[in-house]
């Protein structure tokens, strides 16, 4: 369900309640995990997504336009786990590697649902096996419908890596399914 938002963040129809309810579903979970990659903190990951939900709804009515609400959404989650991190003076240097949960599942849409749940379950130890850089560039652009030039933003790395680690992301699991199938 798409929430019905103009660009000015007006209501179209709905009650306002409706429509934040809406905009929270719709974002809450995709942004909670990518906070929690970078904070290693549930409850704080669940605060700073809450934060930037609610800031965002209570300055809806200042905002002329916002070219794209989720490379805005995920913008605003990153800037506050780094504000986080630094006053928790934990900062000092975060690895690639350790972004991105190891608990990652992948979200099931109506195509997928055909998938057996052995399937399902044997992909997501095939996505979970890749380096961690490959899952979280994988993870934020096929599950996450980010675009290249969005990871590669918010993880300060150019397009061109974006590009590779995908590529190898995807090699990868191609040969897992493969040396799975011929088991």
């Amino acid at each position: 369900m798409q929430v019905i938002l103009n660009k000015n963040f007006e209501r179209t129809g709905l009650k306002d309640e409706q429509v934040f309810k809406d905009l929270y579903r719709q974002y809450f979970v995709k942004l909670y995990r990518f906070a929690t990659s970078l904070v290693h903190n549930k409850e704080a990951a669940e605060e700073i997504v809450h934060d930037v939900l609610i800031n965002l709804w209570k300055k809806r009515s200042s905002f002329t336009a916002i070219e794209n609400l989720d490379t805005y959404l995920y913008v605003s989650v990153k800037n506050l786990s780094l504000n986080y991190l630094r006053n928790e003076r934990k900062h000092d240097h975060i690895a690639i590697e350790t972004i991105y949960n190891e608990n990652r599942y992948i979200t099931i849409d109506p195509e997928s649902v055909m998938i057996s749940q052995e399937g399902v379950n044997a992909l997501n130890s095939f996505i979970n096996n890749l380096p961690a850089k490959c899952k979280l560039v994988f993870c934020m652009i096929k599950e996450d419908g980010l675009k290249y030039k969005e990871v590669a933003a918010l993880l300060n790395v150019s397009v061109k890596t974006v590009e590779n680690q995908l590529a190898i992301g995807l090699k990868k699991i191609a040969e897992s399914i493969k040396n799975a199938s011929s088991v």
